[in-house]
């Protein structure tokens, strides 16, 4: 007899994120209800409380970047989200979303053209990951890569036009990009996130 499959909702800050909680879902063996994508952190906040009285009956993920709001990812969940309903798995990333990609180093640097020594062992413990993933496009062999992740010259922007792009095709790419399960090996808040879906799965 055929078990019913799990559905889990989310929610994110931006589009990158979005397909990073799917993988991360999936990994576990859940289905993807729907993830609601917010738009930036200030938007998420907001909506956090009413996903979290959706939460009383139903399963749901939401992940946020820690950035520099608080010293640590346990003082972000405490200051948002005090009191989760049961089936709330409210996760921190250490410290923004790149640092989870950054952390499957082999499919990272294959994907992006650049050299798997230039990738740092310890992701979650780079200040800024968003201007280290632009510092290593720089060097990348291909010059579609650069073009896209890395900003124009006195454009002003922190990133390339194509940088959010980029970083979707390698989260969802199955065949040669991301693994959750590899990257949670260099990324102790990514492995606790899948720890704690697969503990929401199960119940």
């Amino acid at each position: 007899m055929t078990s019913k499959p799990v559905y889990v909702s989310g929610a994110v800050e931006g589009t990158s994120d979005e397909w990073v909680l799917r993988r991360v879902i999936e990994h576990v063996g859940a289905e993807v209800h729907r993830i609601h994508v917010q738009q930036g952190k200030p938007r998420l906040r907001a909506a956090l409380p009413g996903m979290n009285v959706a939460a009383r009956r139903s399963g749901w993920v939401v992940i946020a970047d820690l950035d520099d709001e608080q010293p640590c990812a346990g003082a972000l969940v405490a200051d948002w989200l005090p009191h989760p309903s049961p089936f709330m798995r409210f996760r921190v990333v250490v410290r923004s979303i790149e640092s989870w990609l950054l952390a499957d180093a082999e499919r990272f640097s294959a994907f992006m053209g650049i050299r798997q020594a230039l990738i740092p062992r310890d992701p979650e413990s780079l200040p800024h990951p968003k201007d280290s993933v632009v510092a290593l496009a720089r060097q990348s062999r291909w010059r579609a890569v650069r073009e896209d992740m890395v900003p124009r010259e006195r454009s002003g922007r922190r990133v390339g036009p194509a940088y959010t792009t980029r970083l979707i095709e390698f989260a969802q790419s199955r065949d040669r990009g991301w693994r959750p399960e590899v990257a949670a090996k260099c990324a102790p808040s990514l492995c606790r996130c899948i720890e704690r879906v697969r503990e929401l799965v199960s119940q």
